[in-house]
């Protein structure tokens, strides 16, 4: 078998005050505080039609996990039973790419406004996608 690799660029990156791994929620909707997609002004372009209450799926490369792991204590509870990162959503995964549904609470020129998103700042975006009506 051949393993091909492939680059993906960023488009930006989060600005948040979460600044480590001990002070992030699980998940956004655990009590993550609103934060900023900063969009490289060569894609600011394609942000121009997000709105106020849109949701979207944002991903992004989760630049401080480890890459090396491939199973966990779920939640990081070791109480929870050991298994597969790809039954999980631990940060820590051979391609760490990070799925965040936000929602959008105000757009200024190449910065989104979001809430719910538990990426720590300075962590890289690697695409904004629609949530598509009545889908996951």
């Amino acid at each position: 078998m051949t393993t091909a690799s492939y680059e993906i660029r960023p488009i930006g990156h989060v600005e948040s005050s979460i600044t480590g791994r001990e002070a992030a929620p699980k998940q956004g909707f655990e009590g993550a505080p609103d934060a900023w997609l900063v969009l490289d002004a060569d894609v600011a372009e394609g942000i121009r039609d997000l709105a106020a209450g849109d949701e979207v799926f944002v991903l992004t490369w989760l630049h401080r996990a480890r890459r090396d792991v491939l199973a966990v204590h779920p939640r990081d509870d070791p109480r929870n039973p050991e298994t597969g990162v790809f039954s999980t959503r631990s940060q820590d995964r051979p391609n760490p790419i990070g799925l965040h549904r936000v929602r959008v609470a105000a757009v200024e020129g190449r910065r989104v406004r979001v809430r719910d998103l538990e990426a720590f700042d300075g962590t890289p975006i690697v695409d904004v996608k629609p949530v598509i009506a009545g889908g996951r």
